[in-house]
């Protein structure tokens, strides 16, 4: 007897993830556009702005 163990996600899963992940993207982005002068210049008084 064969049996299919193999399970895929399915697409609403999928769906649900893909548009949580986009969320999480989108709201980091929009982090950095709001504050990302002020994160540069305290990396560059650091001294470690060249790692960006």
């Amino acid at each position: 007897m064969r049996t299919d163990t193999k399970t895929s996600l399915s697409p609403l899963v999928l769906a649900l993830f893909t548009g949580a992940l986009a969320i999480v993207f989108l709201l980091a982005f929009q982090g950095w556009i709001a504050h990302g002068a002020d994160i540069f210049l305290s990396l560059a008084e650091a001294g470690i702005s060249w790692c960006f």
